[in-house]
């Protein structure tokens, strides 16, 4: 379907007042990215008419992008200020490292399948994005050389919290992860302080496993 661009507006427009703000989230930084971000140039042209629906759509591979409203919570949990350099496990489509871009000040994510990192790099720079590095690899051990973070948003379910991602965290940095079981998740944010570290339980939820030494098993054992 050939939307025109104010049309695609006025969805997101919709998408943050109903889905977003009408669900609690609060962060008018949060919002107002979200309200400005082209979701739909982040997915196939088979389901871009459905980009703004509160789902996760396809992405290829296997994979999929996380509904709008996730994307919002886990970035607010994150507390971004405009400064912050923040590391992504998970790229997928790029859409989640757009929104990352838009409040922090540099973004380093990294994706273990090179198809959807080199489609998300070529879609970030076409939209005039710069200020990131995708790495192809595993992320379930984070990306060391570029830590510590001020926050770390990791787009796939873990049986824990990895604590190789914990020590990757800057005092004062936030990390937000999905963790347990392939049928029933927690969405946690873990707090690095001076001696130590605070987890609170978000939200339940749903997402794909993180795949790796630290994650899970590509047959959903643990590694």
């Amino acid at each position: 379907m050939g939307w025109t661009e104010q049309e695609w507006a006025k969805r997101r427009a919709e998408m943050v007042a109903e889905q977003l703000s009408g669900r609690g989230i609060t962060d008018p930084r949060v919002l107002a990215v979200l309200g400005r971000v082209p979701r739909h140039e982040f997915v196939p042209p088979e389901v871009r008419d459905r980009a703004y629906e509160d789902r996760p759509l396809p992405i290829g591979e296997g994979q999929t992008v996380s509904q709008p409203y996730m994307v919002a919570l886990m970035t607010e949990c994150l507390g971004l200020q405009g400064t912050e350099r923040v590391l992504e496990v998970g790229t997928g489509s790029g859409y989640q490292t757009a929104v990352l871009l838009e409040l922090a000040g540099e973004v380093f994510s990294v994706e273990r399948n090179a198809v959807l990192a080199a489609r998300a790099r070529e879609t970030l720079e076409r939209l005039g994005y710069r200020g990131f590095e995708i790495l192809v690899g595993n992320g379930s051990g984070g990306w060391p050389a570029h830590a510590p973070y001020d926050g770390i948003v990791v787009t796939a379910n873990a049986p824990r919290v990895p604590e190789v991602l914990r020590e990757q965290l800057r005092v004062g940095g936030r990390l937000v992860i999905p963790v347990g079981s392939s049928r029933q998740q927690e969405l946690r944010r873990v707090v690095r302080h001076d001696r130590g570290f605070s987890e609170r339980v978000v939200t339940g939820c749903v997402f794909v496993p993180l795949v790796g030494q630290h994650g899970w098993a590509s047959d959903g054992e643990l590694d």
